[in-house]
């Protein structure tokens, strides 16, 4: 990942077709954007390519219509936007890829800037197809990935794109995500400490175990816990638990004691008799036989805001409870003071990602400040894996 080719900021692009590979795949709420959190984070880059006068090209999808024009999922309420950012002319493509698809763009001129409607709509895209790729390569000059979240896909516009077009390179938003993410499993400043959450260990075992030969803590809450609490002979009464995992939680000790990684799960517990109730505090010996886990408890909490006081380095993915009931949400808002706290006062280099724990940290009332936070998903847990990317590997 190191050889990956970034876009050279001195690099002349004026008059030159570029086409850029953006994630904005917002969510929508009656065809209104309802967070415009990833929109933002690429206007400055677009904004730069404008003023460099170059003919800028953009391709992105939302959510997944399989091939099928879906108007639910049109790109045009981030057309609209992008229309009152940027001070130019912002165009909209809603047309095929013919064999003509070039000239159907030679209207553009320096500066300007033109959407492709949602790449998806076509099957050709998520299929990888090369002649289609060839269409797309054939509006540009240039390639630039800036869509870190995608680049875990083997798309046209990801991957084949790149074979025929003759510069390609990774974004400034695909740079910080992949920057972000080395300070955790490259350039780390000891100790380091992940927290890993979720409902599941079946989707992160990948992640923890490729985790726990480079750093000091893994915190392990939310409720793939509870198969931890159960490999420990605690009951867990009718907590969300996954069959078939102790040789997989056997396994995560022994590779953690070879490589002096302290594992660390919740002694105290927060319980509900459903998801929608109120919680009570409880230790791990008394939980009923009807009772949900649901969050972590206060000692849980104090150990957990220690061993991050005491970190240089937090990564953190999935939530620590049922953040979607308040109260169930303090484990989670604790862990994300602390992280605030300790990255404004004490330096803490920290990272976040994950859609539940984005979601998640809103709740709370204090503005939080983090390192980084990575809007990407299966790309931010895959290169966690240590996989090589397709869509990076392309850009090398």
């Amino acid at each position: 990942m190191d050889k990956i080719n970034f876009f050279p900021d001195n690099l002349d692009v004026q008059n030159q077709n570029i086409i850029l590979r953006l994630d904005l795949n917002v969510p929508l709420k009656d065809k209104i954007i309802a967070d415009d959190t990833r929109i933002v984070l690429c206007l400055p880059f677009i904004k730069k390519l404008i003023k460099k006068k170059a003919k800028i090209i953009i391709i992105s999808h939302l959510g997944r219509p399989k091939g099928i024009k879906d108007p639910a999922l049109s790109l045009m309420p981030i057309y609209k936007y992008l229309k009152k950012a940027l001070q130019t002319n912002v165009y909209f493509f809603m047309g095929n890829f013919d064999h003509e698809i070039k000239n159907k763009f030679s209207y553009l001129k320096e500066g300007e800037v033109i959407l492709i409607e949602n790449i998806r709509y076509f099957k050709e895209e998520t299929d990888n197809d090369e002649n289609f790729s060839k269409k797309l390569a054939s509006l540009g000059d240039i390639y630039i990935n800036d869509a870190f979240s995608c680049s875990h896909r083997k798309q046209s516009s990801v991957h084949n794109i790149t074979k025929f077009i003759n510069k390609s390179f990774a974004g400034p938003l695909l740079k910080k995500e992949i920057n972000a993410i080395n300070l955790v499993i490259k350039n780390k400043k000891e100790p380091v400490t992940c927290i890993i959450g979720g409902s599941k260990i079946s989707t992160k075992i990948n992640v923890i175990t490729n985790l726990i030969e480079k750093i000091n803590n893994l915190i392990i809450v939310g409720a793939m816990a509870n198969n931890f609490f159960i490999y420990k002979n605690f009951k867990v009464g009718k907590s969300l638990i996954e069959s078939n995992t102790k040789e997989i939680i056997k396994n995560i000790y022994d590779k953690a004691i070879k490589n002096n990684c302290e594992i660390v799960i919740p002694e105290d517990c927060v319980v509900g008799t459903s998801f929608e109730g109120e919680g009570k505090g409880k230790n791990l010996k008394q939980i009923g036989e009807n009772e949900i886990i649901l969050d972590i408890g206060f000692n849980t909490t104090k150990k957990i805001k220690q061993i991050i006081e005491q970190s240089n380095t937090v990564l953190w993915n999935g939530p620590a409870g049922y953040f979607e009931n308040k109260n169930f949400l303090n484990g989670t808002i604790s862990i994300a003071e602390t992280i605030s706290k300790n990255t404004q006062e004490k330096s803490l280099i920290s990272v976040l990602g994950g859609g539940d724990t984005l979601a998640a940290i809103k709740m709370s009332k204090n503005k939080l400040f983090f390192s980084h936070l990575s809007t990407a998903g299966g790309a931010f847990l895959e290169y966690l894996e240590g996989k090589d990317l397709p869509g990076l590997s392309v850009l090398k």
